[in-house]
């Protein structure tokens, strides 16, 4: 699966605004942006795409910012990378062209069904889930 970078940026946005905390409070873009060395400009368009989703909301002012839209263990990866890159096509585009011989059928059904396993696993995984894996890491670290 190949995930474009602003796909890319936008879980790394979304899994800092879960790890963020509960007290609700907006996370400033530039906060986001300087911590995992994302460009301002680049980080809006993307803020801007997933809150056209829904899956973020802003606030003005000097203590605006952005925060999630949904609890976190409501919001899949795979909703993510779907409101920045068009979900794939049903069918693998490489073989369409070709005729329909029994390889072509059988090369065709097992990247199809490649793909499909793709995108049920990011449906799987929620933004609760890496923030756990955050959480977990950050206290490994933290003892060493």
């Amino acid at each position: 699966m190949r995930l474009s970078a602003k796909a890319q940026y936008a879980c790394v946005a979304m899994v800092d605004l879960a790890c963020s905390g509960t007290d609700r409070s907006p996370v400033h873009l530039k906060h986001i942006a300087d911590k995992h060395g994302i460009s301002q400009r680049f980080l809006v368009q993307i803020l801007l795409q997933l809150k056209g989703a829904g899956l973020v909301e802003s606030t003005r002012g000097a203590t605006g910012g952005y925060l999630l839209a949904r609890s976190p263990g409501d919001i899949s990866v795979a909703e993510i990378v779907h409101a920045i890159d068009q979900p794939p096509p049903p069918a693998p585009s490489a073989l369409s062209g070709l005729y329909a011989t029994t390889i072509v059928q059988v090369v065709s059904e097992v990247l199809l069904e490649a793909q499909d396993r793709e995108q049920r696993r990011l449906a799987e995984i929620t933004l609760e889930d890496l923030a756990k894996q955050y959480h977990q890491r950050s206290e490994i670290a933290y003892q060493i």
